[in-house]
């Protein structure tokens, strides 16, 4: 008889724009095993730098509309005047495998989520300061003022759903903000139900 596999846990990764949540999770996948991002899709134009399939999925809004309507999401939102998708086939099939997987989305994204996966546990990644905030979004130097004044108001308005979120995260200390997230990781996966599976044999022998 096959023996139970645990399923993964699904994480839910939100912060406003600047406050390194891509440099945390990048850091953490270097080093963490069976674990991964999903590659949300999106109609925004591809920054210097990115993969297509790597970064993000990138289509054009006829496809993404179509990929709505046939129901292929298990969110999507409309953010800074382009739409962002997070595939329910890909999500789904790497949990059976036992593959924890990182959603990195917005508010918005996190509470779709949340009604389709109730046992996700969400996470969410605040600046030290508004002031840390702008100087980081104006450091990207890829957007001008009036840009990053909307992008202000944005993160503002993202940042009033923290409490929707399981864990809070303040990105202050690059180190200590990637050891709080990877203590997130750590504890979700020593959970008993999750331990009851992945040491059956052990157990077994223990109380045999």
């Amino acid at each position: 008889m096959t023996q139970p596999q645990a399923t993964g846990t699904l994480f839910i990764v939100s912060a406003p724009s600047g406050a390194g949540k891509t440099s945390l999770l990048k850091a953490l996948l270097a080093e963490a095993q069976d674990i991964g991002v999903s590659v949300s899709h999106t109609t925004r134009a591809m920054r210097p730098g990115e993969q297509d399939g790597v970064d993000y999925h990138f289509v054009d809004v006829a496809t993404f509309e179509q990929m709505i309507a046939r129901g292929d999401f298990l969110e999507y939102a409309q953010v800074f005047d382009n739409y962002y998708g997070t595939s329910q086939a890909a999500v789904t099939a790497r949990l059976a495998e036992g593959q924890d997987v990182i959603l990195e989305i917005d508010w918005q994204g996190a509470r779709q989520v949340r009604e389709c996966f109730p046992e996700a546990v969400s996470i969410f990644i605040l600046p030290p300061s508004k002031a840390a905030l702008r100087e980081r979004l104006t450091g990207r130097g890829q957007d001008d003022e009036a840009i990053i004044e909307r992008r202000m108001r944005d993160a503002e308005a993202e940042m009033s759903h923290y409490a929707e979120f399981d864990y809070l995260v303040v990105n202050d200390n690059f180190d200590t903000a990637l050891s709080e997230l990877r203590a997130v990781i750590t504890c979700q996966r020593l959970r008993l139900a999750r331990q009851q599976l992945r040491l059956k044999a052990l157990l077994d022998d223990l109380l045999g």
